[in-house]
């Protein structure tokens, strides 16, 4: 009997069952990918990718960094080092991206590999053998102080275009103008590198005989954009460069960086990015399996799904079929072609190069998890038509449809079957027999059948984001049913209804996370986790057969006596004030947002400079003998009574999204609201020991923002002279929400002391210079701390009101 396969073992072909390859464009490794990228390739094809696993089709997901050509090489300029290292560092920042996005790769390779160099190499001896290549002269720009032709990107000047004249275009296109150029057409051009006009020379290239290729093509196009339903800005782009008139396209370019090109002739040149990236794909594959051409070179039991933004149609429609067609071997051609429009950003378009919009990385900044921006991205992913990032929209989304909705209808399932016996089922999922002829359940069963079958036709066609808002649909049926069966009522006068309505219910918690596993992954698995069924439990709402009858049954998905895990919330609130934050942080581009940055870097260092003068001149004054006529408070300070110091709840807690020292607490202070706060107790004192807790809160301060949120009052804490430990300080249990903390003079021991010549906040400290000490007491009893004189930690910014 043979040896099973390794657990990590490749996957392969398998003869009998659907086998799908899945491939999303190469991400280029100039730059961090924003959100517009993720979604136009990467999120969507890991959501098919997913969808496939979970209906068991045999599917593999490959993709990878585009690393060649000549943005690499400027990138590298730019950094001051090679491309190698440019490489190596976007391939890591990508890597990590996409890992927090949950995206789930088969392989995520790169294309600087010498399996790279071997297929493209061979890909271009077999287009040399069959004559589909030819030679010819080009005119382009060479700098005789770099020793180099230039390429486009390595050159600028002034635009051409008739009333544009914009004075820094691009060899390749105009960003101003939008129009593509050639970069002997620029006015006064100057190399990018050292400055200096080029002159034009001749060069010689290589190109791929499109025109000659054009029957074979046009075959291929016709019958797969069918087959394979393609969306109709793939078929839109591709007739439109048909209808333009296929020319000879130069495969080579006069650069370092890229596979060489294996002849004589040329063997100082590489080959051209859009030639050698598409064949990424291959070598990728290649390191993930050497068995890769039962991948590739199998059209009759594999289907090849690409997923791209429509910029990058062309070259998948045209360029690179051209090139496998001419090899006459037997390639496994791209079957469906998955296009996204644009996603623009608030106001304006996201941009790579000027920094504009949300990033990968600023995304898991905000600490909204993974599966919130998954699911915006998702809802709001441009198939027809150019949409709309706007954080208004993400809140509204989050707030209403995640949170009200979806994380509503399964709470509130979970939390009554936890219930103890009396008033739920102890966490037991109950028994529910005839669950099919109770009405109102085989009424859902029906209306969810028919949502299911409308899911898989969606998923099936790639229509992605009409196959999210079919699940959400279902979701919104489980609530209305919940409500409709009145189950709390049920649970007293009806227990058999009751039952089965629950039983049923938790069946369809079960589906939905099914359902949005593609989607929300992460979500699925901590659904599992409240439904204590074993993470790695292979979610499914089909037979072995793939037959999804079983989706129908709804009170059958979970087995009865089976006992749930502790409910929690799934979602959280996005407030208002989350939302402007948001909105100032990623204004502008990174440029500006650096710029903000290092302003607010200097003025904290500011006030920590004057912090210490401060507390310089609160240790003078401390020496001086209390009562001496020096010692009298001026007639500008601020009598200790104006400060209105109450006891607070913190309700919520969480690290600042954009400072490593700061908390965001919402404190319940005895008012209508909560008040937010910003503490710098990160480094002093843990984030569970901040959950839930009493405090001391002064609430007559005027809000200041603080990296970006404004903070509407200020806890207080103890600290020992060298600050080496803090503390808050704790009110009596018994100590009434709301309630004003009393002062009282006090000359004696260290502990508990509020001392008013210690900085309190910024702009009044000159103000508290008394000269009494005075402590903070609870119906006259003095707080006490074990960390010594009691100092107020300042984070806010601003005066008494």
């Amino acid at each position: 009997m043979a040896n099973p396969p390794a657990k990590n073992a490749p996957k392969l072909p398998v003869p009998g069952r659907r086998n799908i390859l899945i491939t999303s464009a190469l991400p280029y490794v100039n730059n961090v990918p924003h959100l517009g990228n993720i979604i136009g390739s990467v999120l969507s094809a890991d959501v098919f990718a997913r969808y496939c696993r979970l209906r068991g089709y045999n599917a593999i997901y490959i993709c990878g960094t585009d690393e060649y050509g000549t943005a690499t090489e400027t990138k590298a300029m730019e950094e001051n080092c090679s491309p190698k290292e440019i490489c190596d560092k976007y391939h890591a920042i990508h890597r990590d991206i996409y890992k927090w996005f949950d995206i789930s790769f088969d392989e995520f390779g790169r294309t600087s590999t010498p399996q790279q160099t071997e297929v493209c190499q061979s890909i271009f001896h077999k287009l040399m053998e069959n004559n589909w290549l030819s030679e010819n002269t080009m005119q382009q720009l060479y700098c005789d102080t770099c020793k180099r032709f230039l390429a486009d990107r390595l050159v600028e000047g002034t635009c051409p275009t008739l009333d544009c004249n914009y004075e820094s275009a691009r060899g390749d296109q105009c960003e101003k103008c939008g129009k593509l150029l050639n970069p002997t057409e620029l006015k006064d051009p100057k190399c990018k590198v050292c400055r200096a006009t080029p002159r034009i020379r001749d060069t010689d290239h290589l190109f791929l005989e499109l025109p000659l290729l054009r029957d074979k093509l046009e075959e291929y196009i016709n019958n797969m954009s069918v087959a394979g339903s393609w969306s109709q800005n793939a078929i839109q782009a591709t007739h439109a460069w048909l209808k333009e008139g296929l020319k000879p396209r130069c495969i080579t370019r006069d650069l370092k960086w890229g596979v060489p090109v294996p002849h004589e002739k040329y063997k100082d040149k590489v080959f051209y990015v859009w030639f050698d990236a598409p064949i990424g794909y291959i070598s990728i594959t290649a390191c993930y399996t050497m068995d890769w051409e039962k991948w590739w070179k199998n059209p009759e039991n594999v289907e090849l799904y690409q997923f791209m933004g429509k910029d990058n149609v062309p070259f998948h429609t045209v360029m690179f079929p051209s090139t496998l067609l001419g090899t006459s071997e037997r390639w496994t051609m791209m079957k469906t072609i998955s296009v996204t429009e644009y996603l623009n950003y608030e106001s304006g378009k996201f941009s790579k190069s000027k920094g504009t919009g949300v990033f990968g990385n600023d995304a898991k900044d905000t600490k909204i998890p993974a599966e919130v921006w998954r699911y915006y991205l998702l809802t709001n992913r441009p198939e027809a038509s150019d949409t709309l990032f706007m954080w208004a929209d993400l809140q509204a989304k989050l707030n209403s449809e995640l949170l009200n909705n979806l994380g509503n209808f399964i709470n509130r399932v979970l939390s009554f079957i936890a219930k103890p016996p009396g008033a739920g089922y102890d966490s037991v999922i109950p028994d529910a027999p005839d669950a099919e002829s109770h009405q109102l359940t085989k009424s859902l069963a029906e209306k969810v059948g028919k949502l299911v079958d409308q899911y898989l036709e969606a998923m099936e066609k790639v229509k992605l984001k009409q196959g999210l808002k079919t699940a959400m649909n279902i979701s919104s049926e489980g609530n209305a049913y919940l409500q409709e069966s009145q189950f709390w009522k049920l649970y007293k006068e009806d227990p058999s209804s009751c039952a089965i309505v629950m039983k049923t219910s938790v069946g369809l918690v079960y589906l939905l996370a099914s359902l949005l596993e593609p989607f929300m992954p992460s979500f699925s698995v901590e659904v599992l986790r409240q439904l204590n069924i074993a993470p790695e439990t292979h979610l499914s709402f089909c037979d072995e057969k793939g037959e999804t009858e079983k989706a129908k049954k709804l009170w059958a998905f979970l087995s009865s006596g089976h006992k749930i895990g502790k409910p929690e919330p799934l979602f959280k609130e996005l407030k208002d004030e989350d939302v402007e934050f948001f909105r100032v942080k990623f204004a502008g581009s990174q440029a500006d947002r650096k710029e903000r940055a290092e302003a607010d870097e200097k003025k904290i260092a500011e006030q920590l400079k004057r912090t210490k003068i401060a507390e310089g001149n609160a240790k003078k004054q401390q020496a001086k003998p209390v009562g001496s006529s020096k010692s009298k408070v001026s007639e500008t300070e601020i009598s200790i009574s104006k400060l209105d110091i109450r006891v607070g709840l913190i309700k919520k807690v969480q690290k600042h999204p954009d400072a490593d020292s700061l908390y965001v607490e919402e404190i319940d202070v005895g008012e209508d609201s909560t008040r937010t706060v910003v503490s710098g107790l990160v480094k002093y004192i843990p984030l569970e020991e901040m959950q839930n807790r009493k405090v001391l809160v002064l609430c007559n301060l005027k809000p200041a923002t603080m990296r970006g949120i404004k903070s509407h009052a200020m806890v207080l804490a103890a600290s020992n002279e060298d600050h080496s430990k803090v503390e808050l300080v704790d009110p009596p249990e018994s100590a009434v929400v709301g309630e004003r903390v009393s002062f009282r003079g006090y000359s004696g021991e260290p502990d508990g002391i509020l001392n008013a010549k210690s900085k309190v906040w910024e702009k009044v400290q000159a103000d508290l210079h008394t000269d009494a000490e005075l402590v903070a007491c609870y119906k006259d009893v003095p707080f006490t701390t074990s960390a010594g004189v009691c100092k107020v930690l300042s984070i806010a910014s601003g005066a008494i009101r």
